[in-house]
């Protein structure tokens, strides 16, 4: 692979971070110093990726700068990725390495996690959730999910939601995000 090569998967990457963190191209500016119009070039290919962008968009999205610019080693198909600490005190376990399209990650909540959350955040695309163990609160719009471990839920981003974990137990939970007309067939019972 090429240095061309590599520098094209940058923009994907950095729009598949943004969408895992729920964040819109302003607030990755205001957060960066870096203006809308050359994020959203740099997204699409359109603008080529120096060092002085890529610094503080790593440090905003938590991940090393390798992982915005390294080409995964095609003979492993084994994912190894690093665990994302949030500074809301959740972790993500990133479970795919393409950037863009499906994404799959390991949600690990700790016991309490953002309890009385009610505000709820609304983005592109669908999300998909599966309880490995614990429990998970889930506000839709205007309904409120408990799931348990074997539940699965799959929802409308464009539908105001948020996650907690109020209860006394640490939750685990695989999730997956895609794009805008990704569906799965699951259900969820109301708490």
């Amino acid at each position: 692979m090429t240095d061309d090569d590599v520098l094209q998967t940058v923009g994907p990457r950095l729009r598949a971070l943004r969408t895992e963190h729920g964040s819109t191209l302003g607030e990755i500016a205001t957060a960066t110093g870096i203006s809308v119009s050359t994020l959203s070039r740099l997204e699409a290919g359109g603008r080529r990726p120096t060092l002085e962008l890529l610094l503080p968009l790593a440090r905003v999205y938590g991940v090393a700068l390798d992982d915005l610019v390294d080409s995964p080693a095609p003979a492993d198909p084994r994912v190894h990725g690093r665990p994302i600490e949030r500074e809301d005190g959740m972790t993500m376990v990133p479970l795919t390495r393409q950037a863009g399209g499906l994404q799959a990650h390991k949600m690990l909540l700790p016991a309490r996690w953002r309890v009385g959350e009610t505000d709820q955040k609304t983005h592109e695309g669908y999300e998909w959730l599966y309880v490995l163990s614990g429990r998970i609160r889930l506000l839709l719009g205007p309904r409120d999910f408990v799931l348990t471990a074997g539940e699965v839920v799959e929802f409308d981003t464009r539908v105001p939601h948020t996650f907690s974990n109020p209860f006394p137990e640490p939750a685990e939970g695989l999730v997956l995000f895609g794009p805008q007309g990704e569906r799965m067939h699951v259900r969820a019972r109301p708490a």
